[in-house]
């Protein structure tokens, strides 16, 4: 089944529980609506018998208080107005089919040929009295009847309007449980099931779910979660294989870049020799030229001529010895590093970051320092010396696990450089005589890295100490100019 399919069968299927929720809705308004007007109709009802049954005891004051009338005064005659009032209230009565009780209708009859019959002349006061009571009697009769009637449809309507009431919380009770059902089941669970899926996510879990027995309601959302993590896996696969691509370029370029700098380590080291033999052929420059003019001198007082070609040959070798170290001196002439201005903690945070590839996985290579510390120095130098300390740092730990740290801040108008290792220490000898070129306490050492350090601070006008710490560990410390050149 494609998506399309998917999607369209589960809009349907949720319009069709749309339109079931919104008519079991007008249902509970239509059954709550109708309730509520049969109440009103109710209410009107019974407001129309209490009128009814108070216009009944209107009449019956009136009787009563027109028969008091008839006793007090001694003419023992009716009030011909008050009859007709009586007279009329009753036919109204009679018009208005308010009555509860089935013998209203017929007694207000009798009550009204009653008071006619009072109304006419001719009656003797025994009469007129006779058909008073008889008319307070009737209405007595009515009042009770009214009165009686009225409470049996009170307590009908009571028992009718519980029922009603009851039903109608019944209803909303069936109602808010069911709906208490569905949020559960079709809003929370979703929403937990979401929450799951979401967690799934932040673990890196790319697994789509079976969607054999989600809800067709909620099916395109799980598919649409499904597309979306198959999407999320793929493009995990590609930056893995773009994060192996890089780091494997990356570690090419380092591997490069070290056998660069090893290049240039041995070329510092071979500048170093070629120093220490230019200061060796310019000490023996001039006892050469003395032990030549000697054997000069010596040629010419000799008169043997064999001696003096012995003589000759001694002092050509001598003049050839000259040569070779003037050359020697010429090619120990080189031109001095360029300085430039660069920011000196980003020099050792890519040097840091070389050269963990090129020491031991144990060891812990950490840098501090601000952010930006500007100088204007030699860099290729300054970056050779500080790869020399490293590697020796690295090389007195070995195969142990330690940790090497590299500090640089400022310090007046000089720059503080030091690195730190928890290695075995400085021997006691190097400490008390000083860094010598070939002076070297590890097997295998030239004894001239340090030396090549030392020689580079001193020709910035700086200075290099060497100190041990404590528990265990040596440091070694640069103190040299922000600015030169």
């Amino acid at each position: 089944m494609s998506a399309a399919t998917v999607n369209s069968f589960s809009y349907r299927y949720a319009q069709l529980r749309g339109w079931a929720v919104l008519g079991l809705l007008l249902l509970v308004l239509v059954l709550l609506g109708g309730m509520i007007w049969r109440n009103l109709e109710r209410f009107e009802t019974m407001r129309g018998y209490v009128t009814y049954a108070h216009r009944i005891q209107q009449v019956t004051s009136d009787l009563q208080a027109a028969l008091t009338d008839y006793f007090i005064f001694h003419n023992k005659r009716l009030d011909g107005d008050r009859l007709s009032r009586l007279s009329a209230e009753i036919g109204d009565l009679s018009r208005n089919d308010h009555h509860v009780a089935p013998d209203t209708p017929r007694r207000l009859s009798e009550l009204s040929r009653t008071i006619l019959a009072l109304a006419a002349d001719g009656s003797t006061p025994e009469q007129q009295e006779a058909r008073l009571l008889n008319a307070l009697n009737i209405t007595g009769a009515m009042m009770d009847a009214e009165t009686l009637e009225r409470e049996t449809l009170m307590q009908d309507i009571g028992r009718t309007t519980r029922t009603e009431v009851e039903l109608a919380f019944a209803t909303v009770a069936a109602l808010l449980f069911f709906a208490g059902l569905f949020l559960r089941h079709r809003i929370l669970a979703p929403l937990h099931d979401l929450k799951e899926l979401l967690l799934r996510l932040a673990r890196g879990d790319y697994t789509p779910i079976e969607t054999g027995r989600i809800d067709p309601l909620l099916l395109p959302v799980f598919n649409s979660y499904n597309e979306m993590v198959r999407h999320l896996a793929e493009l995990e696969e590609a930056k893995r294989h773009y994060a192996e691509s890089l780091e494997a370029e990356v570690r090419s370029a380092t591997h490069a870049l070290l056998e660069q700098q090893a290049d240039l380590a041995r070329a510092e080291r071979l500048a170093a020799v070629g120093e220490l033999a230019a200061g060796i052929a310019h000490e023996l420059r001039n006892p050469l030229a003395g032990i030549q003019m000697s054997c000069t001198n010596l040629r010419n007082e000799i008169d043997d001529p064999g001696q003096v070609e012995r003589v000759s040959v001694i002092i050509e070798e001598l003049k050839r010895m000259a040569r070779l170290l003037n050359e020697l001196l010429d090619q120990s002439k080189h031109t001095p590093a360029p300085i430039r201005e660069f920011n000196l903690p980003a020099l050792v945070r890519e040097l840091v970051l070389l050269t963990r590839y090129q020491i031991p996985p144990e060891i812990r290579l950490d840098f501090q320092g601000p952010e930006r510390l500007m100088c204007r120095l030699p860099e290729g130098r300054l970056r050779q010396g500080l790869l020399n300390l490293i590697l020796n740092s690295a090389e007195a730990l070995g195969k142990r696990p330690g940790s090497i740290l590299i500090k640089v801040h400022r310090e007046g108008d000089r720059i503080a450089l030091t690195v730190t290792d928890d290695g075995p220490g400085f021997a006691k000898e190097l400490l008390d005589s000083g860094i010598r070129p070939f002076a070297t306490g590890r097997p295998g050492g030239t004894g001239l890295g340090l030396a090549m350090v030392q020689r580079f601070v001193r020709d910035l006008g700086g200075q290099l100490t060497l100190a041990n710490v404590e528990p265990r560990g040596a440091r070694i410390r640069l103190l040299i100019p922000a600015r030169c050149g």
